[in-house]
């Protein structure tokens, strides 16, 4: 079972983002990658087969840098094990995603995505989710209207974070049928699909439930649910 990794702080998150892929290593995986937002707001992504240390090694040799960044390990569902076939994916340099779940109508999404111009680099059912988003950045007010659009496209599984180098201080998290927590710090947050991922920096969390969105920046949280009601949702020690 694939396992996530988000924060956004004002220190670099790396180490936090691998370490807490290091605590969800119990669920098995083929591979492991990083995204980090830059202060030049680019994204820097790297990724790897094999184990976390792998991927901790690669960083340790060229580190990335950045308080906004996502991770990932996956177990492959489709497409091979691979580089290009492991998160984060990313969509025209833009927007990033990780993904745990599978969409089932990826297939139709990814041709007509195609259709539009949009550059497939994996095999997975994943990257149609970053694509997804970016072509309705083209028309959506923030990362977060153009996720809530783009969920109500989506049928099957998933538990989903995003980040966009345009909107360089936020995650946008989606959550249907595949769990995610958010890790609530001082001047910081998190978001992982386990809460053993976050223990090094938090104890406190909020589950996010079925049909859940959620904002997230260094100093707020907002929570939608699955009819875009602003909602407020209990934080646990």
């Amino acid at each position: 079972m694939c396992g996530i990794v988000g924060a956004v702080a004002q220190r670099d998150v790396a180490d936090i983002l691998v370490e807490g892929l290091r605590r969800l290593e119990y669920r098995g995986y083929d591979s492991a990658g990083v995204a980090i937002i830059n202060n030049k707001q680019d994204i820097q992504r790297c990724r790897r087969m094999g184990k976390v240390k792998e991927l901790s090694d690669a960083l340790a040799q060229a580190p990335l840098l950045g308080g906004v960044g996502i991770a990932h390990t996956r177990w492959a569902t489709h497409g091979q094990p691979c580089e290009k076939n492991a998160h984060p994916h990313v969509s025209n340099g833009r927007v990033a995603v990780v993904h745990n779940g599978i969409i089932e109508n990826y297939v139709a999404l990814r041709e007509d995505l195609i259709a539009d111009g949009y550059v497939f680099e994996s095999e997975t059912d994943s990257e149609v989710i970053a694509h997804l988003v970016c072509k309705e950045l083209k028309t959506a007010s923030s990362l977060l209207s153009a996720v809530q659009s783009s969920v109500k496209q989506l049928t099957g599984a998933y538990g989903t974070v995003l980040m966009d180098k345009n909107n360089p201080d936020k995650l946008v998290v989606a959550r249907s049928g595949s769990p995610l927590v958010i890790g609530l710090g001082i001047g910081e947050n998190f978001i992982a699909s386990d809460p053993m991922a976050l223990l090094p920096v938090t104890r406190q969390f909020i589950f996010l439930e079925e049909g859940d969105v959620a904002e997230i920046s260094r100093n707020h949280i907002s929570i939608f649910n699955h009819a875009g009601q602003k909602i407020e949702r209990e934080v646990q020690e």
